[in-house]
């Protein structure tokens, strides 16, 4: 076994065997990542043994920081098998490497080359079972790459530095809370996140302060400041203030039964349509799922009697859309475009892709790994899903809710009280979740949007005058979200991340 002190001098550069680091556009660099590649993409990632054993050199050796020194091939592989791939029916760890992190050293004697040393940094997710996958750790490594009868093998692996998520979200957060006014640095991490584009809106003394955009709509395509977003979710609040603005005028009822504007076939027999109101609706307390396609008859049903608990539903903000399409005889998009998106000059807006639509500037959707979804153009109207917007529309949007949005004082009250209990510090008012407290006295209006390569999150502190937009094309987006909270809103983002990630 060589000892441990070699391969020190050869981590550090001291061996006068080490050149300097190669460049990325190299054969050796390209080789090197494609073995990497081959141990972890397809090996590590997906259990396949074959991978170690054809790739790893006889004598290898494993230093970990917390699990010690595996000192033979035979040994690692075992471990691995009856370890991380004991049930991947059930368990399963992802290995992802960080682009741009990894640097080669080639490795020569009397000129020939014989070795080289790879280093970088690596992160890894978790998914138990049907659960979605999570971010775990990230850790740093060095990698001694061996040519044995020509073929590269991987002789020492040394892995440190490893870091759960909590310290890697801390980490983060240290390195960011001065990089949102840096272009570049922020669009660097971005990179590192597999997240194209993030958008960031902040309001501060009742005035919209900063509206910026970093990153790409596509490889290779800038994101301006005017890029339009799917915001996936954050339909809803848009939703909820059309029918609140109907209701402060004397033109709609909070509490009177929806069935006299629309029954849907579906549930058209079933007792408790008769008792669905928009209070119900907009503090989400219809007894319908999600969405209906998630039933096994793929039929829309109440689940529970409404107004007597708590169950985020899509399908109650568009069953209350064609009950309002049905009074008014007008489309969601003429009453937005009249009650909000035109009032407030809200001019790259709109709840589906008309002709007016400028793809030019629509950041498109990213899965985990930085692979480009084909893009969904959603060419009717949904009530809780699909909003095309802006950075500034949307800032311009929670500025006039933080404002009253010219509602009422009876009706804002109605708007952020507890309609219905979420969680400790969280409750759902009308159309909007509300942390509370945050600070001394103060409270958070809160949406999210989470779907395919959007990830989406709003604050509106109506007290102290402060909100924070937050949006990302990507499905990595909520990395985005704790430094950015920190950053922007301090001590009251503390409260509100206590809160959010409180479950």
């Amino acid at each position: 076994m060589k000892t441990l002190s070699v391969l020190i001098i050869a981590f550090f550069g001291l061996s006068s065997q080490v050149t300097g680091q190669v460049a990325s556009t190299s054969e050796l660099y390209k080789t090197i990542i494609a073995k990497d590649s081959l141990l972890f993409t397809i090996g590590f990632n997906t259990c396949d043994l074959s991978q170690f054993i054809n790739n790893l050199s006889e004598d290898f050796e494993f230093y970990h920081d917390k699990g010690g020194i595996t000192t033979t091939k035979a040994e690692f592989i075992i471990n691995f098998e009856n370890g991380l791939c004991k049930s991947p029916e059930s368990y399963q760890s992802r290995r992802e490497l960080i682009q741009g992190s990894s640097e080669i050293f080639p490795l020569k004697d009397n000129g020939k080359l014989y070795g080289a040393i790879q280093k970088g940094d690596h992160r890894f997710f978790e998914k138990v079972e049907e659960q979605a996958e999570t971010f775990a750790s990230t850790a740093k490594f060095t990698h001694l790459w061996i040519l044995e009868n020509n073929e590269w093998k991987l002789s020492r692996s040394l892995s440190y530095d490893h870091q759960n998520f909590d310290d890697s979200v801390s980490q983060q957060i240290k390195q960011l809370e001065l990089q949102f006014d840096d272009q570049v640095q922020t669009e660097q991490w971005l990179i590192e996140q597999n997240i194209p584009a993030m958008g960031i809106g902040f309001i501060e003394d009742g005035k919209i302060k900063e509206i910026k955009v970093f990153g790409e709509l596509e490889k290779g395509v800038p994101a301006p400041k005017n890029t339009i977003f799917n915001v996936a979710s954050l339909t809803k609040p848009i939703t909820a203030l059309v029918t609140l603005k109907l209701v402060d005028s004397g033109l709609w009822n909070l509490d009177e039964p929806i069935y006299k504007y629309w029954i849907d076939p579906d549930i058209k027999d079933d007792p408790y349509l008769k008792k669905l109101t928009t209070r119900h609706i907009l503090s989400h307390q219809t007894g319908f799922p999600n969405w209906r396609r998630l039933n096994d008859d793929g039929k829309l049903g109440f689940q529970f009697e409404p107004g007597t608990q708590y169950q985020y539903s899509g399908e109650g903000m568009e069953y209350l859309r064609e009950a309002l399409e049905r009074k008014f005889v007008k489309a969601l998009e003429e009453l937005a475009s009249e009650l909000i998106f035109e009032p407030l000059q809200m001019k790259d807006t709109r709840l589906f892709w008309d002709q007016n639509m400028d793809e030019k500037r629509f950041a498109k959707w990213f899965n985990s790994k930085g692979e480009q979804y084909e893009t969904y153009k959603n060419d009717q109207v949904n009530a809780a899903d699909d909003l095309l917007t802006t950075v500034e529309d949307y800032s311009k949007f929670m500025l006039y809710v933080m404002n009253g949005a010219g509602l009422s004082s009876e009706l804002i009250k109605e708007m952020s009280k507890e309609q219905v209990k979420v969680k400790k510090g969280q409750h759902f008012g009308l159309g909007w979740s509300v942390d509370t407290p945050i600070g001394k006295n103060e409270y958070a209006l809160t949406h999210g949007g989470d779907d395919i390569g959007v990830k989406a999150i709003c604050f509106v502190l109506p007290k102290t005058k402060r909100g924070l937009l937050i949006i990302t094309n990507s499905d990595n987006g909520v990395q985005t979200y704790i430094p950015a909270i920190k950053h922007y809103l301090g001590e009251a983002g503390e409260d509100i991340i206590s809160i959010e990630t409180n479950q």
